[in-house]
């Protein structure tokens, strides 16, 4: 595991072989309020070409994110094959599944969230980069971002992202760490 900016992020990545169908995935995982968006869109602004993701929009909700990896898997497994790839978005403020959205295949596709590198899918990411934050930082960020009204969900779901990391063993998967 190595610290690298997003350029060597980017460069890393373009640099391996293709390991979704004939593009790239960077999977930009950690804890909630790290810091994964920022590295995503400074990402996106260096790779014009290339699809960036939120996973926040895949989940069901608050207690989602157990279900998350097999929607990605979903997601990955037909851009794996040359296929465009699907996958459904949840409405925040209806609390329901909204529209299916699709995936063209290409060059690169960054996925950004809590839980984006299930295990499951190791075989089709090029690069895993874990974002870290000390927890206070990291809640004073999620404060700032979501209102102190959502502080009621926080409880579980720093325990389900808690369990999730545990079990994935992510941490210790990735090939780059980045402390914010």
């Amino acid at each position: 595991m190595a610290t690298a900016s997003p350029s060597e992020i980017l460069a890393r990545a373009l640099a391996a072989p293709p390991t979704l169908g004939a593009g790239r995935l960077i999977c930009v995982d950690g804890l909630a309020g790290s810091g994964k968006t920022t590295l995503a869109r400074s990402l996106a602004a260096l790779a014009p070409d290339a699809v960036v993701l939120g996973t926040d929009e895949m989940l069901e909700g608050w207690r989602g994110l157990p279900g998350l990896g097999r929607s990605v898997e979903a997601l990955l497994r037909p851009l794996a094959a040359g296929r465009p790839g699907t996958w459904r978005r949840w409405d925040w403020y209806d609390g329901g599944w909204a529209e299916t959205r699709t995936v063209e295949p290409g060059p690169l596709l960054v996925l950004e969230g809590v839980g984006s590198a299930a295990a499951s899918y190791d075989d089709l990411v090029t690069l895993l980069v874990w974002v870290e934050a000390d927890r206070d930082v990291r809640l004073a960020r999620w404060r700032a971002r979501d209102g102190e009204d959502q502080q009621r969900y926080w409880a579980d779901w720093l325990a389900d992202e808690e369990a999730l990391h545990t079990r994935e063993d992510t941490r210790a998967r990735a090939d780059v760490v980045i402390r914010t």
